[in-house]
Parts: structure tokens; C-alpha cells; sequence
């Protein structure tokens, strides 16, 4: 299968985001946790494929994605990696793997990129976290940054609820931006805030700006795939839109295998040897 936008089969660099945002092609984006559907995302023509800490409610159920480690952001991306041509990949940095000390956090950004052979990290935050930004910047790291609701702060907010509706909290997510921006990020994720404020930010910076639940105004988009598959038949968030229901495939042909083992049917002669 060939991309949507030409048959470019390039490896999909941080420049080449930066070129995209340029000429006005929006970028896609979609999360990858394992090496099977990194080859599916990869070979369906995604330009970015991100190793979201999601992972830790996707993959292992947990209710935030706080508890996921350090090595299992490492075993996850190097999955995804080993089954990727052509996007670039990026994977998050858990929490509690920068946040104390900028020196942690480049000890951190060099393991993943090391044992993973990603492309780039991405970081929660702005000026609180900045020296850890330049620190990993300044290594040859590429660094994307993330902004607005910021998952790993959820129990700081208290609520998922959209972020950055009043005036104050606005004006920091603005400047953060810039600063990201000026620190050297490629790039930019915006969580969860309203379109109009993201389509500022997205017409403000040069670096190209990513949305989830942030409009349309803004450089392009990312889910997380179980979601956007409707393998998560009970996550219907507004800025969601499914483009399956594989949660009714999947349990319908599990279904259906379970009734063919206790009729009999599976294996029938032809299934043998």
C-alpha cells in the first residue's frame, strides 16, 4: 500500500515534517505499541508513528499512564521500530524519567534512543522543563514537545476536562510553545484544548503543531489506533472519530471459533495433516 498524499516512500525525517508544514500537507500520526500493527500503520502510509505511554492504560490496563516504566517504553519501542520503513518514530518518556533532574532526564532520552533506535523522544511540558529540553536537544536527540492536557500531570488536574479555556492558563500554553520552540523542538503535540487557541499556536510557530482534540486548525493529527480501530468500545471522548468497529469483529470471530471447537467443526479434514 502506497501513502494517501503521493508514493513517496522516503524515510519520513524531522525535516521532512518541517518541509510538509511548509507547503501545508497536514501530517498523520497514530500510535504503535507492538511490532504487528507498527507494520500495518507504517505500510498504510502513516507519516508519524508515536510510542505513546498510553501504553500503560492500551497495553497493561492501568487507569493513568503514570506506572509504566522506563525499559518497557524501551521494549515497546524497539517493537514498533523493528517494524517500521518508513515513518518516524517517536517515544514518550514516562513519567518520573525527567522530571527531577535535567541530567536524569538526558540519561533517560540516550537510553531510548540507544536500545530502542527510535527517531525522537517526547516530553510533557514547557518552561518548568525546559534546561531538560536543551540538555537533550544539545545530545543530537530530536525532541517533540507536549502541551495542554498532559496526561502525566492528570492527578495534578483532577479532571480530563479541556485545558486552557481561561485567559491565564492560555497565555502560559502560548509562551511554553514559543519556548519549546525556541529550545529547538520539531515539533509540537497539543492536548485537549480549544481550536481556536491551538489554530493561534499552529499560526504562530514554525515547527510543525500536532492535535488531539484540538481542531482542525493546527498541522496535523494523532490518535491512539485501538481507539480510532473501535477496539475500545467504551472510550466515545468528542474528538474521536472511528473509523471501525473491530471491538464486534474481533469478539464476533472469537465467537465464532469458540462455538467451532465445541461443535467440532474446527479443525476439519482439509486443516489437518
Amino acid at each position: 500500500m502506497s501513502g494517501y498524499i503521493s508514493n513517496d516512500t522516503r524515510k519520513v525525517t524531522t525535516h521532512r515534517l518541517w518541509e510538509m508544514k511548509q507547503r501545508g500537507e497536514k501530517i498523520s500520526m497514530l500510535t504503535a505499541y507492538d511490532y504487528t500493527m507498527a507494520r500495518l500503520v507504517d505500510e498504510a502510509g502513516m507519516d508519524v508513528i508515536l510510542v505513546g505511554d498510553s501504553a500503560s492504560n492500551v497495553m497493561a490496563g492501568n487507569v493513568t499512564t503514570l506506572p509504566i516504566t522506563l525499559d518497557q517504553m524501551i521494549y515497546h519501542g524497539k517493537s514498533v521500530v523493528r517494524g517500521v520503513k518508513r515513518a518516524l518514530v517517536v517515544v514518550d518518556m514516562p513519567f518520573g524519567t525527567y522530571q527531577g533532574n535535567p541530567y536524569v532526564g538526558l540519561d533517560s532520552a540516550i537510553r531510548i534512543m540507544k536500545e530502542s533506535h527510535a527517531d525522537a523522544i517526547k516530553l510533557e511540558g514547557g518552561e518548568e522543563f525546559i534546561e531538560t529540553v536543551k540538555l537533550i536537544i544539545a545530545a543530537g536527540i530530536p525532541v517533540m514537545g507536549h502541551l495542554g492536557l498532559m496526561p502525566q500531570s492528570i492527578n495534578k488536574y483532577g479532571t480530563y476536562t479541556v485545558r486552557a479555556k481561561e485567559d491565564k492558563e492560555a497565555d502560559k500554553l502560548i509562551k511554553d510553545a514559543h519556548l519549546l520552540q525556541e529550545a529547538g523542538c520539531f515539533g509540537l503535540v497539543l492536548e485537549k484544548i480549544p481550536a481556536s487557541l491551538a489554530g493561534r499556536v499552529a499560526s504562530e510557530l514554525e515547527i510543525p503543531v500536532i492535535g488531539i482534540g484540538a481542531g482542525g486548525q493546527v498541522d496535523g493529527q494523532v490518535l491512539v489506533a485501538q481507539d480510532m480501530l473501535g477496539m475500545n468500545d467504551g472510550f466515545t471522548p468528542r474528538f474521536l472519530r472511528k473509523y471501525a468497529d473491530l471491538h464486534t469483529v474481533i469478539t464476533g470471530a472469537l465467537a465464532n471459533y469458540i462455538k467451532d471447537i465445541k461443535t467440532g467443526d474446527f479443525p476439519n479434514e482439509k486443516e489437518q495433516y
